[in-house]
């Protein structure tokens, strides 16, 4: 073990000090059948839990979705099949429709997002798969493919469809407006 002093032997085991110093204070022991018994009981904890549970849900942050975020800004599918800025009441409202137990925690944030306004703000909890282990939606097995639904559904959205009218016409308004200067003819 680099870094973490050895500094004795006790029966099947060692016993480890803290790193880099040996400190008489608090030794702790460790043997190969402890290590192996500690992660027997993480992996019997992690199979006992049911996937009902709501620990076990998935989670959907919306920089997931987010056309604006790179591969390592957090963006988890396609650029061309991500929507843009999309929220986590939208990414709720969606799964929602489609019949998933839904989740949202607006106070979460994902970690790898720096902006914290309350736009960014939220975290969708989705359940997969009920307690036998078949997916809750046949349709949807994967996590992947709730995302890319999520996705294409988003931009469909009342609220996503009437923003965008609503901006197009005073575009277009705005348009036949504008006037511009040329140069002088001579």
């Amino acid at each position: 073990m680099p870094g973490i002093p050895v500094c004795g032997k006790e029966g099947a085991g060692f016993l480890v000090w803290g790193a880099g110093r040996c400190d008489a204070a608090r030794p702790t022991a460790v043997t190969a059948g402890g290590v192996a018994a500690a992660a027997a009981g993480i992996m019997a904890a992690a199979a006992t839990a049911s996937p009902a549970d709501k620990e076990r849900f998935i989670c959907i942050y919306p920089a997931y979705l987010n056309n604006k975020k790179t591969i390592a800004e957090g963006r988890r599918i396609p650029i061309d099949k991500a929507v843009e800025n999309p929220t986590s009441t939208e990414i709720q409202d969606v799964c929602a429709a489609v019949g998933f137990n839904v989740l949202v925690e607006k106070n979460k944030m994902y970690p790898r997002e720096w902006n914290r306004d309350v736009q960014y703000r939220g975290r969708v909890r989705i359940q997969l798969k009920q307690d036998d282990g078949n997916p809750c939606l046949p349709q949807f097995p994967t996590r992947k493919s709730v995302m890319l639904y999520a996705a294409e559904t988003i931009p469909k959205l009342k609220t996503r469809t009437q923003k965008m009218g609503g901006s197009e016409q005073s575009l277009q308004q705005g348009e036949g407006g504008k006037k511009g200067k040329g140069k002088k003819k001579k």
